[in-house]
């Protein structure tokens, strides 16, 4: 009973911390309440797992947290982004890195992840049981924690590692907030925004390698890839704003004014230029037959037409006062976000157990020894790109080991 270990949640945190505490020599067992493990890792990445990002420096890695950033730079130290890599590697898993930085399985496949997960914690002799939710836990006097399942069958352990996700729901923390911790609100984070906009509806599947998005009433500004979806934008740009601005697009109730400038490495007076150039070189041509690279047909079409300029237009007739209005249109184009969607089927919270309630050393709990916690229980989110994936390898790794030192 003395050196048992329990770690609440099958996930990749979970897992990352009972493979190295059993490793190490420890008597581990993973209790899931589902009936599937690592069920996050399988759907992340479109199915492909982005494990991390190669971003090799902890300091550069850590500025990619909205929250937590700070609390991990010592983490990171010990675990970094190259240590997965190698980890994965030592067991037969390669990783590739795209041209964003994203690190994924050469297999393209999220089993790979997953099998390399599960065959690592059998080696070491991880315990899995299925099906079991924890409804309770208690330090008895003895300083051992005694947990009660939902069939009421009760088990105990000298060290507890909670690794239950994000709280996307209060009640998700209240393991935590039971032995003493608190729980800062859980909000969404990483998700794209819904837009009822039907001309750039019509656009869904169009996207951009570069575009600005800003949220003036939120002080948000983020660049990067724009995809127009069925509901509205994605994207990584969209993605990041989301993350950063989790708490102040909460509090706008996820409607507010969006701006869009789809030339971010222009302006407005050397697009005007552009388009006086064109009189001269191609004015017997329409408007909508010569779009502005790198802007697709289909886009450069709907923001003429948003602009009030006809498709009938040729670019010799094209006035100063429709130059200006397509101009406008081209660098702070204006949508009204009406709410947000889940980003595919993951989910990432902003909030989770108080970080200055952890020793980041150990992952160990400051209000009740021998209590761990990894993963995104914690009140750490990362932006899009494989960095919550690698805040759960380091936090669950340093965990798994404190448990045993």
């Amino acid at each position: 009973m003395s050196n048992r270990i329990i770690v609440v949640g099958g996930g990749a945190a979970g897992f990352f911390g009972a493979i190295a505490a059993a490793e190490a020599g420890a008597e581990v067992t993973i209790l899931e309440k589902t009936a599937r493990v690592l069920e996050k890792v399988r759907i992340s990445g479109g199915g492909r797992c982005n494990v991390t990002h190669s971003l090799f420096e902890p300091r550069e890695f850590s500025n990619r947290y909205p929250r937590g950033g700070r609390a991990l730079l010592g983490p990171f130290t010990k675990f970094s982004a190259s240590d997965t890599v190698a980890w994965f590697e030592a067991r037969g898993v390669k990783l590739k890195t795209e041209r964003d930085g994203r690190m994924f399985p050469v297999t393209d496949n999220s089993e790979t992840i997953v099998n390399c997960l599960m065959e690592a914690a059998q080696n070491a002799g991880v315990k899995i049981r299925l099906n079991c939710a924890v409804e309770s836990v208690v330090k008895n006097a003895e300083g051992l924690f005694e947990l009660t399942l939902a069939d009421h069958e009760k088990i105990s352990c000298a060290k507890l590692l909670l690794a239950t996700g994000g709280c996307r729901a209060a009640v998700a923390g209240q393991l935590a907030a039971s032995l003493g911790h608190t729980i800062e609100a859980p909000v969404p984070s990483l998700f794209t925004f819904q837009i009822a906009s039907p001309w750039l509806h019509s656009l869904a599947g169009v996207s951009l390698d570069l575009a600005e998005v800003s949220v003036p009433a939120a002080k948000l500004r983020e660049r990067g890839p724009l995809l127009v979806t069925h509901w509205g934008l994605s994207g990584p740009a969209i993605l990041k704003m989301s993350a950063w601005g989790a708490r102040t697009l909460h509090d706008l109730n996820y409607q507010f004014p969006l701006f869009v400038n789809w030339l971010p490495e222009s302006n407005a007076e050397k697009i005007i230029a552009e388009f006086q150039a064109r009189r001269k070189t191609v004015g017997a041509k329409l408007l909508p037959n010569v779009p502005l690279f790198p802007l697709t047909l289909r886009l450069w079409e709907q923001l003429i037409l948003a602009a009030g300029v006809a498709r009938e237009v040729r670019w010799s007739a094209l006035t100063r006062a429709q130059m200006q209005a397509l101009a406008q249109q081209l660098t702070r184009t204006e949508f009204l976000v009406t709410g947000k969607s889940l980003n595919k089927d993951e989910f990432v919270t902003c909030g989770g157990v108080k970080l200055g309630e952890i020793i980041f050393q150990r992952m160990e709990s400051k209000v009740c020894p021998g209590l761990f916690f990894a993963g995104e229980l914690l009140d750490i989110d990362g932006i899009t790109g494989g960095f919550n994936f690698q805040a759960a390898w380091t936090t669950g790794f340093i965990a798994g080991h404190a448990m045993v030192g």
